[in-house]
């Protein structure tokens, strides 16, 4: 069965955050850090991972990452970002 994730990236270099979701989520990040050669990730490289969310239906991964994309969600990415 197919496992999403939802995942947040951190720029220490450019204090900038990111978050996605993935049903492979090594890939996914070779290509934020490594592969991709166009969008927002490109910009603000190196990325690490500072946080990952398993969810076995896509709809509720989905749902995890709209949220985390909110008021309230920024504020959780926030607080995780000031722990590191």
């Amino acid at each position: 069965m197919e496992e999403f994730v939802v995942y947040i990236l951190y720029s220490e270099r450019f204090n900038k955050n990111y978050t996605g979701f993935t049903s492979n989520l090594i890939e996914r990040f070779k290509s934020h850090n490594d592969l991709g050669t166009k969008g927002y990730t490109l910009k603000f490289r190196p990325w690490k991972v500072i946080h990952v969310e398993f969810f076995t239906f896509k709809s509720d991964a989905m749902k995890r990452e709209k949220y985390l994309k909110t008021g309230a969600g920024r504020e959780f990415i926030k607080d995780l970002i000031s722990k590191l």
